[in-house]
């Protein structure tokens, strides 16, 4: 899956914030059939226990398309459900702890919020990272965007070795902008979920970036 990775434009969220778990999976289908590179599960607040049965079922999905599935946080969970990668914050712990337990074969991702951070997460052996929040969000309330300045800097850096997917409140009215500061690849989380056609939606992302 790390060649699929590496050809991936566009990072969904199956978000269980935006979610039922009943939703879960139709529209996480329709992000892929939409042509979303990536999907992960992130469900802030539930028990990894209880994520199990909709984590193999998102893991067989995305199989089924030949996409990455990556859990957010539980490094457990990653493990028990055969995802194929893991995304851990800033604050969730050291890189190298995490890739002892999960072993080379698994992604690793990390969140990252300033050109340091991008760098360190690089150094730390990041398959790939997160970079954001570029504008405010409701996903990350309280915190303030960094804004658009780093991102081509970020990817002289850092993108141009491991994947980059700029994050936060990127919609498709400023993807545009986005695109024209230097990034390759996004993250949209709210304007697609809440979508009433996600796959509709999702393709009219897709269809905005350039050919690598």
């Amino acid at each position: 899956m790390f060649e699929a990775l590496a050809r991936a434009r566009l990072y969904a969220i199956c978000d269980l914030g935006y979610l039922s778990e009943e939703q879960a999976l139709p529209v996480s289908r329709s992000l892929l059939e939409g042509g979303a590179g990536v999907l992960q599960l992130r469900a802030k607040g539930f028990q990894p226990e209880s994520l199990l049965p909709l984590a193999l079922q998102l893991r067989d999905l995305c199989e089924e398309f030949a996409v990455p599935f990556i859990v957010n946080d539980h490094a457990q969970l990653a493990v028990e459900s055969h995802a194929h990668g893991l995304h851990l914050g800033q604050d969730d712990g050291v890189l190298e702890d995490a890739r002892g337990a999960l072993g080379p074969a698994l992604i690793l991702g990390r969140s990252t919020h300033s050109l340091q951070q991008a760098n360190d997460a690089l150094a730390e052996g990041a398959d790939y990272i997160g970079f954001g929040p570029l504008f405010p969000t409701p996903t990350k309330l309280g915190r303030a965007g960094i804004g658009l300045d780093d991102v081509a800097e970020m990817h002289a850096q850092v993108g141009c070795k491991i994947p980059a997917f700029c994050i936060g409140g990127i919609k498709p009215d400023n993807l545009p902008e986005v695109l024209q500061a230097g990034a390759r690849r996004v993250v949209i989380v709210s304007h697609l979920l809440t979508h009433a056609h996600p796959a509709e939606g999702t393709r009219s992302v897709v269809s905005q970036f350039p050919i690598l």
